[in-house]
């Protein structure tokens, strides 16, 4: 059961990719970043890696706040 739930996660990771890659608004690829930190955060909750998790919901969030700075400076 855990290797479908795998099987699934990571297919919504490699389209939440390509979705950043292709979205044509700045907030909106945010957005899907947003989405995809989410996915590989569960995925790491599932491996048993809470330490690593945290870490990346820490970066995850720097990263995020730091995105939406630069496109309020910028002016999308």
């Amino acid at each position: 059961m855990l290797g479908t739930i795998h099987e699934v996660l990571l297919m919504a990771i490699i389209l939440l990719s390509v979705s950043v890659i292709e979205a044509g608004k700045l907030t909106s690829a945010v957005l899907r970043y947003g989405l995809l930190s989410l996915a590989f955060i569960i995925v790491l909750i599932q491996l048993r890696a809470p330490d690593v998790a945290l870490s990346a919901v820490v970066v995850g969030a720097i990263v995020t706040g730091l995105f939406l700075y630069a496109i309020k400076e910028v002016g999308e």
